[in-house]
């Protein structure tokens, strides 16, 4: 785990600065009608951060798996991320971020192997361990995506 909140945490301090970078014009504009602006990307991430850090937390002490189920479509029109200011959605990206190392950090290693529900069925049950190095990966994609060819991953 700790190899994980190593890199978290540069990702945070190297990519905050980076993102902080683009253009407004580049990161509020939409590819096409159907695909989300480098803002509703960076807001995904948001979601997602705020998705995990109750998995992260509700997995150590719920004795059923719980069942934290994120719709992302729904999520990001719901924040209107499109709308938002840029400055606020960078800080906030990187502050639920600096959360998750901090939560992370401090979990009793017992607690990697606890489950959580991502799909709202039995069979999406995921530890909290797999689930943090997921995230990384996640994360490492869609900054892809906002910053084109940051990383060498192939994910989902």
């Amino acid at each position: 785990m700790q190899i994980i909140i190593q890199e978290l945490r540069e990702l945070i301090q190297e990519y905050t600065g980076k993102v902080n970078a683009i253009s407004d014009q580049e990161f509020f504009a939409k590819p096409n009608p159907n695909k989300w602006s480098k803002i509703e990307v960076l807001g995904h991430l948001i979601d997602s951060a705020q998705n995990n850090l109750r998995r992260f937390v509700c997995g150590q002490y719920e004795s059923t798996p719980p069942a934290i189920v994120y719709n992302q479509d729904f999520w990001v029109n719901a924040n209107n991320y499109k709308n938002a200011r840029k400055d606020h959605i960078i800080q906030l990206w990187g502050l639920l971020n600096e959360r998750i190392c901090d939560i992370l950090e401090t979990m009793p290693e017992a607690n990697y192997k606890k489950e959580c529900n991502t799909g709202g069925d039995l069979t999406q049950h995921r530890t909290i361990k797999w689930l943090a190095d997921d995230y990384v990966k996640h994360m490492k994609h869609h900054l892809n995506q906002i910053l084109p060819g940051s990383f060498d991953i192939i994910y989902g």
